[in-house]
């Protein structure tokens, strides 16, 4: 499966990128494949380079306020310095490797909503950087990631929405500046106790750490506080009952603070 774009880049007589991937499907700790082609414009010019650049939407707090910007998270270099004659076409294959801690776009085959990450072409000739429009990728959960997501489905939580916020987590080793939250509303034997429970992946080649956090109600205590961390081994995920785990250590951490009986 191709998805292409073709834009005009250095003016409207300048060379022109079309960016193709073999497949956007992919998935954390993987690779995009592709090629970038250039045709050159109506008249000759050196590029210094084509880069890709991997990119998504995050959340930043500042203060009493919070506001979105785009943050770039994986970068590669497709070409070095070329010549472009006029007319001239220029391809360039590429393999992308993703972070581990690459977010997620797609469960099941349904977007999660609030999410958006694609590859976006930038093209640099005599020092003026064009950055085209984003190619948008699918990223799918891992299956250490899809197992406990579907524990939390069939445990009846209903996905809500997910979005990606600048900063560390407490005590979580990270490689990148963000994290990832996907947001569930509480199943019903939850429904009176928390008004919603967010579950964050910090992905690894061999393990992940996962995190759970809750937005309560009652005002017992801080929304937003991390009540599960747990790490969970990709090699052994299949061999634990994971409905039944996560829904022990749900009614143990509220039973602690006094919310659950």
């Amino acid at each position: 499966m191709a998805f292409k774009r073709l834009r005009q880049a250095m003016g409207v007589d300048g060379p022109s990128v079309e960016t193709v991937l073999v497949n956007p499907d992919c998935r954390p700790g993987g690779h995009l494949e592709g090629r970038v082609q250039v045709v050159g414009g109506d008249h000759p010019v050196e590029l210094t380079h084509v880069a890709l650049g991997l990119v998504t939407r995050v959340e930043v707090e500042s203060g009493d306020s919070a506001y979105d910007t785009t943050q770039e998270f994986g970068r590669r270099r497709v070409t070095g310095t070329f010549r472009l004659d006029p007319g001239q076409r220029y391809d360039a294959p590429f393999r992308f490797e993703l972070p581990w801690e690459t977010p997620l776009t797609d469960l099941y085959g349904q977007p999660l909503r609030g999410m958006t990450i694609g590859l976006r072409t930038e093209l640099e000739v005599a020092r003026a950087v064009d950055q085209g429009d984003l190619d948008p990728v699918a990223v799918h959960p891992l299956p250490a990631q899809e197992r406990l997501l579907e524990a939390l489905l069939r445990l009846g939580f209903r996905f809500a929405r997910a979005d990606v916020e600048r900063g560390h987590l407490y005590g979580v080793h990270q490689t990148l500046p963000f994290y990832q939250e996907i947001e569930f509303l509480p199943a019903p034997r939850y429904a009176g106790v928390i008004n919603q429970l967010a579950v964050i992946f910090v992905t690894g080649p061999h393990r992940m750490q996962v995190v759970l956090e809750v937005d309560k109600r009652g005002g017992r205590f801080s929304a937003g506080e991390a009540f599960g961390r747990f790490t969970v081994d990709h090699a052994t995920v299949d061999r634990t009952d994971w409905p039944a785990q996560l829904d022990a250590w749900l009614r143990q951490s509220l039973h602690r603070r006094g919310l659950f009986s």
